[in-house]
């Protein structure tokens, strides 16, 4: 008689893989201590970038009677590669308080997620939805316009940054290799620079930090599980998607990039 599935592993009880290769994921829901904020003073709307794989992006923009045009935030949510999503309330608030305070248009996409979608899946997902946008800009009139609610003529898409928080700040360093200085090939949006809010990186040697004191929630073990959800299968944390020093990623010291803030 076959046995019955097993968990092989397991992320908090959030994700869980099981022997047979099935998932469970246990949907998160923090609104209930963490309540969505109502901005007035800020519209948004959500639009779908990918059809095949139902992805959409949500657009902030200040409630605003200026005819100036606004730069453009690109703003690429945490997770560890396998959680989160701009529906998530601290995602949300966020945007809607960048888009208020720097009085900025904030573009946020969801990705596919592993371990359902391994990596390089979020990359390719972040990288679509740029080209989403700059169709839009290139084609407003094309069928993928942005409605009246938030018009193309608004965004000032020579002014365009690209924000990543955690496994987004590691997004964002994978799309500053590949668009390159000056961004010729997203044209007319021109990437500016990159912020990297406390980038999710790994490899298999450990740090100083890691060697630390363990965190209470965030601890190393659970940073392995992340890695090891979202990896391409077999693969380790010096794999260039998560060790950007490692043997098969690329010396940063001969690379030409845009401006980078960490």
């Amino acid at each position: 008689m076959a046995s019955l599935p097993h968990v092989v592993e397991d992320l908090g009880g959030i994700i869980q893989i099981f022997s047979d290769g099935s998932i469970h994921r246990h949907k998160l829901n923090d609104s209930i201590v963490l309540p969505v904020k109502d901005h007035i003073s800020v519209t948004w709307k959500d639009y779908c970038y990918n059809k095949p794989h139902n992805l959409h992006l949500r657009i902030y923009k200040p409630s605003t009677t200026t005819t100036n045009k606004l730069p453009v935030i690109y703003y690429l949510h945490g997770g560890g590669f396998c959680v989160g999503s701009f529906e998530r309330a601290k995602y949300h608030n966020f945007c809607l308080r960048v888009s208020e305070t720097l009085h900025v248009i904030v573009v946020a996409p969801n990705l596919r997620r592993a371990p359902e979608h391994r990596l390089p899946a979020a990359i390719d997902d972040a990288y679509v939805a740029l080209k989403w946008l700059q169709e839009v800009a290139t084609n407003p009139n094309g069928g993928q316009t942005v409605d009246d609610i938030i018009r193309v003529d608004c965004f000032d898409f020579d002014r365009f940054c690209i924000v990543g928080d955690s496994s987004g700040g590691n997004i964002a360093h994978h799309l500053a290799l590949r668009l390159g200085p000056g961004s010729p090939e997203m044209s007319p949006i021109r990437v500016r620079g990159y912020v990297m809010l406390t980038p999710f990186f790994g490899g298999m040697e450990r740090t100083k930090s890691e060697e630390g004191l363990p965190e209470k929630v965030l601890n190393i073990d659970v940073l392995d599980t992340f890695w090891r959800m979202a990896l391409p299968v077999g693969k380790t944390q010096d794999h260039s998607i998560a060790n950007p020093f490692g043997p098969g990623s690329p010396s940063l010291e001969l690379l030409k990039l845009d401006p980078i803030l960490l």
